[in-house]
C-alpha cells in the first residue's frame, strides 16, 4: 500500500510544535489507520533518510495496544481504536516459543507483542491486588476475593478464571528483637499472586488451547528484600558437590520452597494446582505460561523448571519475564533448556536489577563441558568469584529494549527503569533493534519540522 504524506500538521498549533508528544500522537493516528511500512516506503520514494529499512518494521508505533493504563493519555493518540485480538490457533506454538521466537523478535512480531503485553496485564493485576499499606490489618494479603480479582484489579475481560492464590514465605531465621519490631517489618509469608485458567469457549478457541496463567508480583515486603540480597548460589537439591549441579540464587529458593505451619510453599501449591488441572483438562490441548515481573519473574523460572521435571504428561512450558534478575548457573540454564521450558526474558538495557545478582559467562553459548569465563577479569578474581559461587548465567531469549529510545522514558531513574509499567509501554512502542521507537520518531518529525530538531 502506497501512502500519500501525512495530512494534517496544520492542526498542531505553533506552541506545540515544541512538543514531540503532540506530533507522536498524530503519527501514531496516521499509522494505525494506515500502516508503519507504508508510511516508510513513502518516505524512502521522496528520498528521505529515514533511519529504518521497510523490511525492518513489521508493526505500528505506539498503537498494539491503546491501553490508558499503559501508555498515559496525552500519548496516546486518543482518536486510536482498539485492535481486536489475533487470532493465533494455527500456530499459538510459535508464539509460546517453540522455535525460540525465531524471526519474531526483532522485528517485534505484532501479534507477539500483543500476547506479552496480554501476560504483562495478569502481573499487573497481582500488583493491584495487593495490600502494600504497612497500617493495614491485611498487609502482604490479596485485597480481592479469587472470584472477581482481575475485575476488582480493573483488568478488561480476559476469559480467564482464578482456580488458586499463591503465597511465597522467607525461610530467614529471624533473630528474637524481631518480635519488638512492627508486624509488617517481619512478615513472613505474603500473598504473591495466583493460577488462573482460560475458561472462555471464544478465547479457547482464538488461542488454539486452555492457557493456564501463573502470574507473580515482585518484591514488596521487607523479608523478601532481604532474601534478594542473599546472592550466593546454592545447589537446586541440596547436593553441590558436583561439577554439573544446577545452582540458583539461594533467596529465590528460599522464598519458592519455604513453608508455615499454616501455609504450604509456593512449590507445593503450584504443584498441587497443576496437577489437578492437568487431571481435569488432561485431554484438551493445554499450556502453562508463568509470568513476573522483578523477584516474580525469577521464582516463575524455578516454578517452569519444577514443573517440567516433575509432570512426565506436563504441557508446553513458558515463562514470560519482565526485569528478572539472574537466577542460577550455567548447569541450571542447561536443565531448562534440556526440560523444553521456553523462556522470554524481556530486559531493559537502562534496569540494573536485570545485571544482578553475581557475574556472567562471556558466551551465553557455552558448551557444557567448557570451563567457566567471566567477562572481563582476570583469572585470580574468576577463582574467588567461583569460590563464593557468585557467577551466573542468563536463561532464556533476550527482548532487549532501552528506556534512553524512548521519548517518554530517557530521563527516567532507577526505579522507573524497573517498573512493570515502563516495560510495558516500552514493548508497546518498540519496532526493531535497527529502528527503536524514538528513532523513527525523530525522523518523522524532522521530516515535517525539518527547522527543528525536537528530540
Amino acid at each position: 500500500m502506497r501512502l500519500s504524506p501525512i495530512n494534517g500538521a496544520s492542526s498542531l498549533t505553533s506552541s506545540s510544535n515544541n512538543n514531540a508528544t503532540d506530533l507522536v500522537n498524530l503519527i501514531n493516528s496516521k499509522i494505525l489507520s494506515q500502516g508503519l511500512d507504508g508510511l516508510s516506503r513513502n518516505f524512502h520514494s521522496q528520498n528521505y533518510p529515514i533511519k529504518c529499512q521497510p523490511s525492518s518494521v513489521c508493526c505500528s508505533i505506539a498503537v498494539a495496544y491503546p491501553s490508558d493504563r499503559l501508555i498515559p493519555p496525552h500519548h496516546v493518540a486518543t482518536a486510536a481504536p482498539r485492535a481486536p485480538p489475533q487470532r493465533i490457533s494455527k500456530n499459538w506454538m510459535e508464539y509460546q516459543g517453540i522455535s525460540n521466537w525465531e524471526g519474531l523478535l526483532d522485528p517485534l512480531d505484532d501479534t507477539l507483542r500483543r500476547e506479552i503485553l496480554r501476560y504483562g496485564e495478569f502481573v499487573e493485576a497481582a500488583y493491584r491486588a495487593f495490600d502494600f499499606n504497612p497500617e493495614s490489618e491485611t498487609f502482604a494479603t490479596c485485597k480481592h476475593p479469587q472470584s472477581s480479582l482481575l475485575t476488582r484489579s480493573g483488568i478488561r475481560e480476559t476469559g480467564y478464571r482464578l482456580t488458586r492464590h499463591l503465597r511465597a514465605t522467607c525461610g530467614v531465621q529471624l533473630p528474637l528483637w524481631m518480635d519488638r519490631m512492627p508486624s509488617w517489618m517481619s512478615t513472613q509469608s505474603s500473598w504473591i499472586g495466583y493460577v488462573a485458567v482460560c475458561q472462555d469457549k471464544k478465547e479457547i478457541s482464538r488461542l488454539g488451547r486452555r492457557d493456564i496463567v501463573i502470574a507473580l508480583r515482585g518484591t514488596a515486603t521487607c523479608l523478601e528484600w532481604i532474601e534478594n540480597l542473599r546472592a550466593s548460589l546454592t545447589g537446586l537439591h541440596g547436593d553441590v558437590e558436583q561439577d554439573d549441579v544446577p545452582m540458583v540464587q539461594s533467596g529465590f529458593l528460599s522464598l519458592y520452597t519455604s513453608r508455615t505451619s499454616t501455609s504450604p510453599s509456593l512449590q507445593d501449591a503450584i504443584k498441587e494446582e497443576i496437577a489437578r488441572i492437568i487431571r481435569t483438562y488432561g485431554d484438551e490441548p493445554l499450556s502453562i505460561t508463568l509470568t513476573g515481573h522483578s523477584l516474580g519473574a525469577a521464582l516463575a523460572k524455578l516454578a517452569a523448571y519444577d514443573i517440567r521435571t516433575t509432570f512426565d504428561n506436563a504441557p508446553m512450558v513458558t515463562v514470560v519475564s519482565f526485569g528478572g534478575p539472574r537466577v542460577g548457573n550455567i548447569n541450571f540454564r542447561c536443565r531448562l533448556e534440556d526440560s523444553g521450558t521456553k523462556i522470554l526474558r524481556i530486559v531493559n538495557s537502562d534496569d540494573l536489577v536485570t545485571k544482578v545478582p553475581g557475574f556472567v559467562l562471556e558466551n551465553s553459548g557455552l558448551p557444557k563441558n567448557k570451563a567457566v569465563q567471566v567477562t572481563g577479569f582476570p583469572s585470580w578474581f574468576q577463582k574467588s568469584v567461583e569460590d563464593m559461587r557468585w557467577v551466573y548465567a542468563d536463561v532464556g531469549q533476550e527482548l532487549r529494549l532501552s528506556s534512553r529510545m524512548s521519548p517518554y522514558h530517557s530521563k527516567g531513574n532507577m526505579a522507573t527503569c524497573h517498573e512493570l509499567r515502563t516495560y510495558l509501554q516500552l514493548v508497546n512502542c518498540f519496532v526493531s533493534s535497527a529502528c527503536p521507537f524514538k528513532a523513527t520518531a525523530t525522523s518523522l518529525l524532522n521530516f515535517h519540522y525539518p527547522e527543528n530538531s525536537l528530540l
